[in-house]
């Protein structure tokens, strides 16, 4: 026959404290991009790829890098590949919607 296993007080408060739910940390689209990239593969990759290229925060995530370019330019993002070097530097290539042209945005940010 299997014993009962007592629960006491003590355990149930401690289930309860490991439960608590940190409250929300505000997005901040400024603390994952870090810097457009303009160098030769990526102005070729504006004009006929219609991606974006940006040096962003190594603690970032695909989906962060995503959510950050769609505030910050009101564009659309399909899609996002995460390059990490070494050196520790994490590069994002954001491709755009057809809607959205890669050339426009860049012409903002002063690329061509």
């Amino acid at each position: 026959m299997a014993a009962k296993r007592k629960t006491t007080k003590n355990a149930l408060n401690k289930r309860d404290e490991k439960s608590v739910v940190t409250p929300a940390v505000s997005f901040d689209p400024y603390n994952v991009i870090q810097f457009p990239l303009s160098t030769e593969k990526s102005i070729r990759q504006i004009e006929f790829e219609n991606k974006l290229v940006f040096s962003v925060n190594p603690q970032s995530t695909k989906s962060d890098v995503k959510r950050a370019v769609e505030e910050l330019f009101k564009v659309k993002v399909t899609g996002v590949n995460i390059q990490n070097s070494f050196s520790g530097r994490k590069i994002a290539y954001v491709q755009l919607g057809p809607d959205s042209l890669a050339s426009d945005v860049s012409a903002d940010l002063g690329l061509i």
